[in-house]
């Protein structure tokens, strides 16, 4: 259940302070005019509306890279399962490096820390493999597994890329000003359409609302964006690309 709670944070609660400050200020000061929002709107909007789908489609793309490397790693696991030359102790050697490349690319993708140093040594384990055993197999064979190697180290890279860069920074911050700016314009304005005489709740509910709804959508967008800290509710299930599911 505190997933469906995880949209609120330290911001949401900055947003709703701000909107419960600005109303008492103008009412206090009289303040109200009636202007239009659109422009405000775009400020918000706009760059809000573009960096949830940048998310999505990170999230998305994310989803192919790890089909692409579990389905890599199980070839990779099954050509040398089925190498006649190879006795059991080595398939089991080289099973259990897969193995290792496994649990560590995914123990990366949900740690924060950025360095692959440990991750890289795993992987250059199938390489010293292939050329300590390398008159075991015919060329044939190995050039199947240099292959799907290769679609292996793309899909980890791509992968070590989501994980490490987000959606552009200044677009992600100029949104969140301007989130907070909002109830300064709005509540003047809201003010002047339905009259100072009217109930001051009305005012509150409806400058409250709107700033809960943009920082929710913007703290959306925010866990989206990292698909693989098992966070938010759309986070991807990164146990179901375990080699043994």
């Amino acid at each position: 259940m505190h997933k469906y709670f995880s949209i609120i944070n330290f911001r949401t609660l900055i947003a709703v302070i701000i909107s419960i400050i600005t109303p008492i200020i103008a009412y206090y000061y009289n303040i109200n005019y009636n202007i239009d929002l659109t422009l405000i709107s775009i400020a918000i909007v706009f760059p809000l509306v573009f960096t949830i789908r940048s998310s999505f489609r990170r999230r998305e793309k994310a989803l192919e890279h790890l089909s692409q490397f579990r389905g890599a790693i199980k070839t990779i696991d099954y050509l040398f399962a089925t190498t006649k030359g190879l006795s059991d102790e080595k398939k089991n050697e080289i099973s259990q490096i897969l193995l290792e490349i496994n649990e560590k690319v995914i123990a990366h993708l949900k740690d924060s820390d950025f360095d692959t140093t440990d991750l890289d040594a795993s992987i250059h384990k199938v390489s010293l493999f292939i050329l300590e055993n390398n008159e075991v197999w015919p060329k044939s064979l190995k050039d199947r597994v240099i292959r799907f190697m290769y679609d292996l180290h793309e899909a980890i890279d791509n992968l070590h890329a989501i994980h490490t860069h987000r959606t552009p920074i200044s677009l992600k911050a100029y949104c969140l000003i301007f989130i907070y700016i909002f109830p300064l314009i709005y509540t003047p304005t809201i003010i002047g359409k339905i009259g100072v005489d009217t109930t001051i709740w009305i005012t509150y509910f409806v400058v409250i609302l709107s700033e809960f709804i943009l920082i929710s959508l913007y703290n959306i967008q925010d866990h989206m964006e990292y698909p693989f800290d098992q966070d938010g509710l759309d986070d991807i299930d990164l146990d179901i690309f375990k080699m043994n599911r």
